[in-house]
């Protein structure tokens, strides 16, 4: 039977007039030939980022090791790192006048580091051009080198340490079959031990079919493992062969998401439809929904 399709309610609408730095932004990563999640993933952010001069760069090529339903990011085999790729980075981040950049990444289970190496080389490249620039780096789980990537993250600190949990455990079978629950929150206590004094941030979606009481133990299990910073938004289908909308969960209810989430010691939530992982993750603070 086709899934039934729920139709976009009214607050689930963004403009999408671009103007002069929005160009310019694309221009540039065109030019640059530097990959972003706002693009691999649909992102709705995506004008409003760039018309502010700013994107979330996807290190390590856009094939990732793993499929799971809900991104719309390829999979099969990768290529090898560009070793070019953070100074066209780096130039990016000078010419726009970054001052803060959320770096991810695709999954890249063939490597020995998870990736981490490319990380370090981003920031260290970005430092030699501006080195008052700050950074958040959303990082795969690397899986079965969790010590060894974080080993090598440590060179190039301070920076907000992210990684997302997605989804509610139960709908890990259905939503994310590459990851696991546990080593995730494993990850986030492993990166709050080892760096004590460092933000550490997950982020959820919401309207996959999960309960409340669900997402309700997600948010104390992050807790519980360290976590300080919370995202939550609205899950929306970036593909057509991606997972169907189950819910659109109204604002009012993700702003009292936002404040539960704060109640529980939460230092800085962002919690409304529209959100996602980097959105607004250059302000020092913040709080609810908007």
């Amino acid at each position: 039977m086709k899934p039934q399709h729920i139709p976009f309610p009214p607050w689930i609408r963004k403009g999408l007039s671009t103007g002069v730095q929005y160009h310019r932004t694309e221009g540039l990563l065109k030019q640059l030939d530097i990959d972003t999640i706002c693009t691999q993933a649909h992102c709705p952010n995506q004008r409003e980022c760039w018309e502010q001069g700013t994107a979330t760069v996807l290190i390590l090529g856009t094939i990732c090791t793993r499929n799971c339903p809900f991104c719309s990011v390829a999979h099969g085999t990768p290529e090898l790192p560009d070793a070019e790729e953070p100074k066209r980075i780096a130039q990016l981040a000078s010419r726009l006048g970054i001052q803060y950049l959320v770096i991810t990444s695709v999954d890249r289970d063939d490597l020995a580091d998870g990736g981490a190496s490319q990380f370090v080389a981003v920031v260290q490249a970005c430092r030699e051009v501006n080195p008052s620039m700050r950074f958040e780096l959303l990082v795969p789980d690397f899986k079965g080198v969790q010590e060894k990537a974080l080993d090598i993250l440590d060179r190039v600190q301070p920076f907000v340490f992210g990684h997302n949990v997605e989804t509610v455990p139960e709908l890990y079978p259905v939503a994310r079959p590459g990851g696991n629950y546990g080593r995730s929150l494993d990850l986030l206590a492993f990166a709050r031990r080892r760096w004590p004094d460092t933000p550490i941030k997950s982020s959820l979606m919401l309207g996959l079919g999960e309960t409340e009481d669900q997402v309700r133990r997600v948010l104390q299990d992050l807790r519980g493992r360290g976590c300080d910073r919370l995202c939550m938004g609205q899950y929306l289908k970036p593909s057509k062969d991606s997972l169907e909308v189950k819910q659109f969960v109204h604002p009012e209810r993700f702003a009292s998401w936002g404040e539960e989430a704060m109640a529980m010691g939460f230092t800085w939530v962002l919690s409304e439809p529209f959100a996602r992982s980097s959105y607004h993750a250059q302000d020092a603070t913040y709080s609810g929904g908007k």
